[in-house]
């Protein structure tokens, strides 16, 4: 089917899952997890094909752990999809009412963006959490998911979509099935159909679908996200948060790339880096960093923006906490940033002066995600300003309107 055809067939759909009431929608969504937990064996089937193409490719070890699926991921995506039946239906709800003078009344009321586009690479949850949050805010969808995950994508959406039709109509979800270069730039011009694009996905696809979309785009950035460890930190709490925010998931947005480290903590360098290393991270540091452990690498001027989204750090000793906010604006994506201090200056400058979507005190990076905030699920990270920064989640996949409420009046 060509990208035009499925644009336009979410279009035409849009109108009726917008109007789609909150038991229905609600319906679908839970019908859609007691699905996946019911297909593992042809996901994970489907997953395994994705995953030897991917190693037959030479697919990087983060690639490769964003690509796959196990139990306990699939378990966690369904979850997602019950999660976001919890929450409240964004749509309808009233922003503000008020009467004029004149006697009219004005209220601005939640409605559906219309149709989202995504354009994302390897991540196959991505696909769950889309489709779950278009229908729960009354909007449909259109997916270009990465050729390296195409099985398991066409896996997922059959499951979905089947589990969902007897409360969606048909068409508000598709699943392009031209994943090639060339189809991104149609995907891409399709202003007429499609409403707002979300990337999600490397620096490369990022800025070429800012640069290249028709329509609105909510950027949603790499991560090089830091910690920051202040001279007033406690350094077991410290060495608990880097450690987590590094190694945890190493391959994902909200993982920790660099560690900076106030210079009266020397001394307490090598037990961080050592730390680190049992782990499997390389570090690579600064002159100060490499004087502290043997098995320091070191630092190049590139690594101080670099996502590596592997098992690899970049560590920097810094004079205060002035330095660090400076280094982290300068280099930082303003995704996730960390400080960790006890002292109330140091906190307080650190929160006000840094610029990301998302300012961590005393607590690990890898919590910026919209499940811990609370949203259910995520569309991605915002790093914009405009209109919504931080974890793009349900109420952020509406707009409003005005509905003007009148007696007759006319304007004089």
């Amino acid at each position: 089917m060509e990208i035009e055809q499925q644009c336009q067939m979410a279009k035409q759909a849009s109108g009726a899952i917008a109007a789609c009431s909150t038991a229905d929608k609600n319906a679908a969504l839970l019908a859609m997890a007691d699905a996946l937990d019911g297909a593992h064996a042809a996901i994970l089937l489907a997953n395994h094909a994705d995953i030897q193409n991917g190693q037959s490719s030479g697919l990087s070890t983060a690639l490769l752990d964003r690509l796959r699926l196990t139990e306990d991921r699939l378990l966690g995506v369904a979850n997602s999809l019950r999660d976001i039946v919890a929450l409240p239906d964004p749509v309808g709800r009233v922003a503000t009412g008020f009467r004029r003078p004149n006697g009219l009344q004005i209220i601005q009321q939640s409605v559906p963006i219309g149709v989202i586009g995504i354009i994302y690479e390897a991540r196959p949850n991505v696909t769950v959490d889309a489709i779950g949050l278009a229908i729960k805010s009354g909007n449909a969808v259109v997916l270009r998911g990465s050729q390296s995950a195409s099985h398991t994508n066409r896996a997922l959406v059959d499951v979905l979509v089947a589990a969902a039709a007897p409360w969606i109509p048909d068409g508000a979800v598709q699943l392009l099935q031209d994943t090639s270069r060339d189809g991104v730039s149609v995907f891409l011009g399709m202003r007429d159909c499609i409403d707002v694009m979300i990337p999600r996905g490397g620096a490369g696809l990022i800025q070429r679908v800012v640069h290249e979309a028709t329509m609105p785009t909510i950027e949603t950035g790499e991560g090089v996200c830091h910690v920051y460890v202040d001279d007033q930190a406690n350094v077991d709490q410290a060495l608990a948060i880097v450690l987590n925010a590094k190694t945890q998931r190493p391959s994902v947005c909200n993982a920790c790339e660099t560690v900076l480290v106030h210079e009266s903590l020397a001394h307490w360098v090598p037990t961080l880096v050592g730390a680190l290393v049992e782990r499997g991270v390389t570090v690579r540091g600064c002159p100060g960093v490499q004087a502290c452990h043997q098995q320091v690498v070191p630092a190049q001027d590139s690594d101080w923006g670099t996502e590596y989204l592997d098992l690899i750090v970049a560590m920097k000793l810094v004079p205060s906490c002035d330095a660090a906010i400076q280094h982290i604006n300068h280099y930082g994506s303003k995704h996730s940033e960390v400080i960790v201090s006890d002292a109330y200056a140091s906190i307080t400058a650190f929160t006000n002066r840094v610029d990301a979507s998302a300012v961590l005190v005393n607590a690990s990076s890898r919590f910026t995600d919209g499940g811990e905030f609370g949203f259910g699920t995520e569309m991605g990270i915002s790093t914009q300003k405009l209109h919504v920064r931080g974890p793009v989640g349900l109420h952020h996949l509406t707009t409003t309107k005005y509905i003007v409420y009148g007696t007759g009046q006319v304007r004089q």
